[in-house]
Formats: C-alpha cells, structure tokens, sequence
C-alpha cells in the first residue's frame, strides 16, 4: 500500500512537510514506513545560510571547473595523443558537460533545497539512486581534495627539488589553511574563492594571449610556428598499432584525461542551498558555461597543442617518473620551449593558486555532500549539525580527515600517486554526471505526467530530455572504455592491475550502494505520477520574495554609489 500524492496541479494543496500531508510518494513500501525527507532544513541547528551571492555562484562555477585538470592534465594528453585528440575530445567533452548543467540547473532553479542533486535523485527517481549518488559523490571528493593537495607537490618541485624540501611540509601548509577558510563560514568562503576564481580566469586569459602570442611569433625566437606541430610530429600520435586505428585508440584514451579536466562543473548544484536567490543565480551560472568550455577549454587545448609538441623531452613529466623536478605543466614548457624563463615562473605560481583555489572548493563540496546526506536520513544526523555561522562542522572535520590520503605523496613518487588518484576520481565523477541525467529524464517524465508546463520552469534545459538520453549514453561508454588500454598487449602485469582497480572500482561500489540500499529499506524507483515536484516549493517561494522584496529596498542606494551598475556593465558580462 503506497500513499497517493495529492494532485499536483492544485496550488491550493497544503504543503506541511509532515508525513500524513506530504505528497512525496513512496513513503510506505512494502508495509515499511521509510523516514519521511525532502531535502529542505529548516532548523536553526541544521540550516545552512544563504550566504553566496550571484557574483560567488558564478565565480565559483568556473574555478571549481578549471583546475589542475586544465593547467596540468593537458600536459599528459599531449604527450600521449597529441593537439588533433586533445582538441577534439575536449570539445566533446565539454558538450557533455553542458548538457549535464543544463539538466542539473533545471531542477535546481525549480526547487533548490538543502541536499543538493543527491536529493533529487531520492526525490525525483528512486531513493536508492540519491544514496549511492551522494556516497560516491563524497568518495570522489574525499579523493580529489588529497589528489589536488598532491599537485601542490608536482607544481612546488619545479623550484624546489623533493629532496630538498620534503612535499609534505606543503601538503601540511595548503591543507591547514583550506580548512580555516572552509570554517569561518559560507560568507568567508564565497569572498576568498570570488577572488582566487576571478584571479584563476583573468590568468586563463592571460595565458591564452600569451600562446597565442608565442604561436604567432611573438616570443624571443621570433618563431612563426602555426599549425607546424600538426604537422611534425603530427596532429594524432598512435597508440598500440598503427594507421586509423592507433590513431582513434589514442583519442578515445584521451577522452578520460578530457573527463578529468572538466570535473567539478557541477558543483554548483551544491552551493543551491547556499544561494541568494537561486531560481536566477543558478540559471545564470549555467547559461554561461557554454561559453566558459568553448573560451576557456577549447581555446586553451588549441593554443597548447600550437605551441608544445607531443614529442617535446621537456613532457616527460607527463609519461614517466624520470624527472620529478620538471615543469608541472605544458603551458610553463612552453615558456621555456619560447626562452622565457622569468614567464615560466609566474605561470607555475598563478598554477599554484589555481591548485590551492580547486581543493579549497573540493573539501567544501565534500562537506556540504555529507551535509546532505544527513539532511537525506542516509548518514547520521550529527554530520546535518552546524554552528552559528551555518558551518557543518562536523561533517567538514571528518571530510578533512581523509585529505591526509595526500601524505602518500610522501613516500612515492608524485606523478604515479596523481595517476592513481586521477583514475578514481574520474570513475566517481562519471557515476556523477550519469545519475544527474537518470534524474534529469525521471523528472522530465514526471513532468510531463502531472501537467508542469515548461513555462512555469524558471529555467528549462536547450535540448530537454534528448540532450539527457544523448549524453547519457557517453557518459556510460566514456565509464566503461575509460581504462580499455589495461587489456591490450597481453601482459596483465602489476601495474596494470592497479590501473585497473582504480579506474572501475567506482562502479561496482556504486551498484553495492544501490542494490544495498533497497535491499535494507524495500525501496523502489517512483513512477512519474509519484515524484514529488512540489513539497517545500512554497516555503522557497517565500523566501526569494523576501529576498527580491529586500533588494529592491537596497537596489537604489547602490545604484548611487555606483557599485551594482559597474559590476553589472563592466565586470559581470566577463565571468
């Protein structure tokens, strides 16, 4: 016997929240009355603040994106597919990526609640789904912030030799500091990464005119090199055979260190609870990401593989542990490749801030993950407790505990531990970015049969649900072919074995925690007449109108002063 959700086209119905008046179906499976969550807390004990404004959401959504991925991965890409596969896989890629903000923002933008896209996954398609989405989503996060704290390492060396220095001391500095600001609360944070992101994009620009620059001749060598490297050593490198079929295997091996770079886009459906005035802020980051991909991303990949060739020695960072005191990235090989030395170390010091800015905003995603998870009833409740300043406490602590995974670095070499991290991390976010579009066609579908018209969507997603089925399907392939290389050549030896342990463990632990979790609960997938679209909507409702009603109050001060009309004409357009 289920409960049978009101209608939910009647804007009269009373949305309580308890159980006896909730609509959310599936509240009794099986003659099991499963706890009755909807992902919204209310309570000054467990609320987060709305802290972030619409200037943090949209910052935050590009630097949590460029990180280390970009600066640094593109560097292994190169080396081992060449500029024509970077080029192409990154541009898929980043279509993907789109496609997956464009269906996370549409829920967001609808109902922005405290538990993020884990608890529309619960909500909209299967309570299942939200458990092992939000598990493994914390998992990748756990990972990628020692991952980040490793390339501290990577990037420091290029002054400093690891036999000089030991790495930990600055893993032990980066890491004491992020856990500051992830403490002094959602409003010190949203400033500090404003900043470190507005640093991170100004310098992304500045990198692309100097390749540009460089590619064109404008270096000390006055060498006019053009598309010369798709040329010799050629624009794809091959990889197990030869002819079209080495070449397309090196591109497709390309795709995963594409996936890498891009991961963390989708964070912004994390910050939601945090948002003032989501139901814009949130629409707004997302349309603007397909220019961040094509500008940041493609452009930057373009000019690379211009200026760097594929088979330049100073890349063997990337594909060996020889020289663990080389350039971290290939965008500093190429200043030295030109003969500017003094260029490359002012790159490899803005690639530190890029560093420092991407764990700090990943050991905040992996908080917030375990946050609402709590709020969800799948992790226990101290973990939804915060302080006065809207700071879970206790779930930022234990997510701190495990970045001392980055102390590995300590003992091995620091290349081979960031390919490991780098494989898991990418199986975590792939599962990521699969269960957002799951949830994504569940709530299209259920839109369409409880009659919730694409006008009253505050923001609704280009290509609907196609886009989601479409980029579904790569996703799966992208998860399934990731680490396909491990099985050519015959030799299954030691070090294929790791990298195949790293790079699919993500997805039998994440059928575990589905088929776990129904096991335990008796919980099933919701049909579409059961999703929930509408419980806590009014209470959300009430609060942007106290919002917008406040900044109409302050809008004309402003506007005096001038400070909202710069930001808007001069500097918003830009980021």
């Amino acid at each position: 016997m289920h409960n049978v959700p009101a209608d939910p086209k009647s804007k009269d119905v009373e949305k309580t929240g308890d159980y006896e008046d909730s609509v959310a179906a599936g509240q009794v499976q099986d003659g099991k009355q499963i706890p009755h969550t909807t992902g919204l807390e209310t309570s000054p004990e467990t609320s987060l603040q709305r802290g972030l404004q619409a200037r943090h959401i949209t910052m935050i959504a590009i630097g949590g994106a460029v990180g280390t991925g970009l600066v640094i991965g593109t560097g292994k890409a190169l080396a081992q597919t060449g500029p024509g596969s970077v080029l192409i896989s990154y541009t898929i890629v980043g279509f993907i990526v789109f496609l997956v903000m464009a269906a996370l923002g549409e829920m967001a933008a609808w109902l922005p609640i405290s538990a993020g896209f884990t608890g529309y996954a619960a909500r909209f398609c299967d309570p299942s789904l939200g458990f092992a989405l939000g598990w493994c989503y914390w998992f990748k996060y756990i990972v990628v912030t020692p991952n980040q704290l490793t390339a501290v390492a990577l990037v420091i060396q290029f002054w400093v030799d690891r036999n000089t220095v030991n790495p930990g001391v600055f893993i032990t500095i980066f890491l004491v500091a992020i856990i500051c600001i992830n403490y002094f609360g959602i409003r010190f944070f949203g400033e500090f990464e404003f900043w470190l992101s507005s640093f991170k994009v100004l310098t992304i620009i500045g990198i692309i005119i100097f390749s540009l620059v460089l590619a064109l001749g404008g270096g000390p060598d006055h060498d006019l090199k053009g598309f010369r490297y798709w040329k010799d050593p050629g624009a794809f490198r091959e990889q197990f055979t030869t002819g079209a079929t080495g070449r397309f295997a090196g591109f497709w091996s390309c795709m995963v260190n594409a996936t890498f770079a891009y991961l963390g886009t989708e964070l912004v459906g994390v910050t939601v609870a945090e948002a003032q005035n989501p139901r814009k802020t949130i629409p707004r980051a997302i349309k603007l990401t397909f220019y961040r991909i094509l500008v940041f991303y493609c452009l930057s990949v373009l000019l690379i593989g211009m200026i760097v060739p594929w088979n330049s020695d100073r890349l063997l960072f990337a594909t060996t542990q020889a020289k663990t005191g080389a350039a971290a990235s290939p965008f500093v090989v190429a200043a030295e490749i030109a003969g500017i030395k003094a260029i490359s170390h002012i790159l490899n010091a803005c690639i530190c801030v890029f560093v420092f800015s991407a764990s700090n905003s990943d050991l905040y995603i992996a908080s917030r993950t375990l946050y609402g998870l709590a709020s969800q009833g799948q992790a226990p409740a101290i973990f939804k407790h915060t302080n006065s300043r809207g700071v879970p406490v206790y779930a930022l602590g234990f997510s701190a505990l495990f970045a001392l995974l980055a102390f590995m670095n300590v003992s091995d070499d620091s290349t081979k531990v960031f390919g490991y991290f780098v494989n898991l991390t990418t199986i975590f976010g792939l599962v990521a970015w699969i269960s957002i579009l799951v949830t994504h066609i569940s709530w299209c579908r259920a839109r369409k049969a409880q009659g919730l018209s694409d006008a009253e969507l505050p923001y609704k997603a280009p290509l609907g649900i196609m886009g989601s089925y479409g980029a579904l399907a790569l996703c799966i392939l992208i998860a399934l072919t990731k680490n396909y290389d491990v099985f050519i050549g015959g030799d299954f030896g030691n070090e294929k074995y790791k990298t195949f342990i790293t790079g699919y463990i993500g997805i039998p632990v994440f059928l575990i925690f589905i088929f776990g979790h129904k096991f335990v609960t008796k919980s099933r997938g919701l049909k579409p007449h059961e999703v929930d679209l509408y419980t806590d909507k009014d209470a959300i409702d009430r609060e942007e109108e106290a919002f917008l009603a406040n900044q109409a109050a302050q809008r004309e001060s402003e506007e005096v002063h001038g400070k909202s009309w710069f930001y808007k004409n001069f500097i918003s357009w830009l980021f």
